[in-house]
C-alpha cells in the first residue's frame, strides 16, 4: 500500500524533475464523452448544459478516487464558447452530439481541405492567429465576429473559473487547455487535411517552411504570455501526424523537429516544461527527445509507441506518461487494467519519471469501473524500492 507524503504538485513537479515521488502521479485527459457515460447522462446533455457537465466532471472525480493532474477538463463553458474553442484549436470542422450526430456520440472531427495553397503564404505573413481568428474560423464555423469576440472575451475568465475549482480539490491543471495546444506542423496538417499537406511537404515544402516557422515563433510568444498569465510552469503540445508512422524521418528531421527543438528551448528558458502529447507510434523517433534539456519534456504516448523501449531510451532524461489503451479501459476487466497498471508502474515508473495515464484521453466507451481500477491502482501500489 503507496502512503502519500506529498500534495499533487509536489508529486507532479516530482514527476517532471526526474525524482522518485511517494506515488506515482495519475494523469487525466477526457472531454466529455467519458464523463457522461460514467455519469449516465447523454453527451449531448453534457455538451447543453454547463452546470450538469461540471457536475458530471466533479462526480466521476470524486467517485473514482480523484486524480493529481487534469489536462484538459476545464469547464465553464457554453456549447458556442466550446465549438469556438475547439475550432481555433484543430482548425476545423467538428460535429457534436445533439446537433449533427445523435445524442449519446463523441464529437467527431470533420477533416477536409480547409487551408489553401495560398494561404501558407498568408499565414508566414501575419501569423496563425490574426489568419485564424479573421479568415478560417468564418470558413469552419457559422458565427458572426461579433460573436466571435463575445466568445474570446469569455475564454480567458472560464478557465480561471475552471483552474480555481480544481485548485478546491487539490488538482494541477496546466496551460492552455485549448486553444493554442497543436504543434504547427499538426495545424497545417488539420487544415489542409492528410493527404493535401503530404503532398505539400513533398512538392511545395518552401510554402510549409515559410509558414511553420512564423507560427513556431508566434506559438512561443503566446504560450510564454498564458503560462504566466495562468501562473503555469507547464504547457500542452499536441502532435498527432509527425511521427514515424507516417513520415520517413527525413520529413520529420525537416519539417518538425527544428521546430520543436525551438518551441522546447524557448520554453524552457523560461522555467516551463513542454508535455507533448503523441499519438501513433513513435518508435523511430524517440531517440531524438535525448537532445532536448533533460527534464524539459513530458512524452505522454499512446499504446501505439513502445512505452517500455522509450524508457530505456530516456531513462533519467525526460518523463513518460501514459498508456493504459482505450481497448482496455473500454473492453477490459478491472483486474486486467489492475495487472498492467501494476507493469506501467514497475517498469516504467519504479526509478520516477512517469505519469500514470490513459493512451490518448479517455474512450468514450469507458467502464467507470476500469477507470476506478487505474485510478486505484496508481494510488495505492507501491513504487518499486530499487
Amino acid at each position: 500500500m503507496a502512503s502519500e507524503t506529498m500534495t499533487s504538485q509536489e508529486r507532479v513537479q516530482a514527476a517532471i524533475q526526474l525524482e522518485k515521488p511517494d506515488r506515482v502521479p495519475i494523469a487525466i485527459l477526457a472531454t466529455a464523452a467519458p464523463f457522461a457515460r460514467i455519469s449516465g447522462m447523454a453527451a449531448a446533455e453534457f455538451y447543453r448544459n454547463e452546470d450538469k457537465a461540471n457536475n458530471a466532471i466533479y462526480k466521476v472525480f470524486d467517485d473514482v478516487g480523484g486524480w493529481d493532474l487534469d489536462l484538459g477538463s476545464v469547464t465553464g463553458k457554453s456549447i458556442m464558447m466550446m465549438k469556438t474553442v475547439m475550432t481555433l484549436a484543430l482548425g476545423l470542422r467538428l460535429a457534436y452530439p445533439g446537433m449533427e450526430l445523435p445524442d449519446d456520440y463523441a464529437y467527431q472531427a470533420c477533416e477536409e481541405e480547409v487551408l489553401k495553397p495560398e494561404d501558407y503564404a498568408t499565414i508566414a505573413e501575419i501569423g496563425w492567429v490574426k489568419f485564424m481568428t479573421e479568415d478560417l474560423v468564418f470558413r469552419v464555423l457559422d458565427i458572426t465576429p461579433a460573436e466571435l469576440n463575445q466568445t474570446l472575451n469569455e475564454i480567458i475568465p472560464s478557465v480561471f473559473k475552471g483552474k480555481d475549482e480544481w485548485a478546491k480539490r487539490g488538482v494541477v491543471t496546466m496551460y492552455p487547455p485549448s486553444p493554442f495546444t497543436c504543434h504547427p506542423f499538426f495545424r497545417l496538417s488539420l487544415g489542409r487535411s492528410m493527404v493535401k499537406f503530404t503532398e505539400d511537404l513533398y512538392y511545395n515544402p518552401e510554402m510549409i517552411e515559410g509558414a511553420l516557422k512564423t507560427m513556431t515563433r508566434e506559438f512561443i510568444e503566446t504560450t510564454i504570455n498564458g503560462c504566466k498569465m495562468f501562473n503555469n510552469n507547464m504547457t500542452l503540445v499536441v502532435e498527432e501526424r509527425a511521427g514515424g508512422y507516417f513520415y520517413p524521418l527525413r520529413i520529420f528531421e525537416r519539417f518538425w523537429w527544428p521546430y520543436t527543438q525551438e518551441i522546447v528551448d524557448a520554453l524552457w528558458s523560461e522555467g516551463i516544461v513542454t508535455w507533448f502529447h503523441l499519438d501513433t507510434s513513435w518508435d523511430r523517433n524517440i531517440p531524438y527527445f535525448k537532445q532536448l534539456p533533460r527534464g524539459s519534456v513530458v512524452l505522454a504516448l499512446d499504446g501505439t509507441t513502445d512505452i517500455f523501449a522509450a524508457k530505456e531510451a530516456l531513462r533519467n532524461h525526460a518523463c513518460l506518461a501514459g498508456d493504459v489503451h482505450p481497448t482496455l479501459l473500454s473492453l477490459g476487466k478491472p483486474e486486467e487494467v489492475e495487472a498492467y497498471c501494476k507493469k506501467l508502474i514497475d517498469e516504467v515508473g519504479g526509478d520516477g519519471g512517469f505519469f500514470l495515464s490513459s493512451g490518448c484521453e479517455l474512450p468514450a466507451a469507458i467502464k467507470a469501473e476500469n477507470l476506478r481500477a487505474m485510478v486505484r491502482t496508481g494510488k495505492t501500489y507501491e513504487l518499486s524500492k530499487k
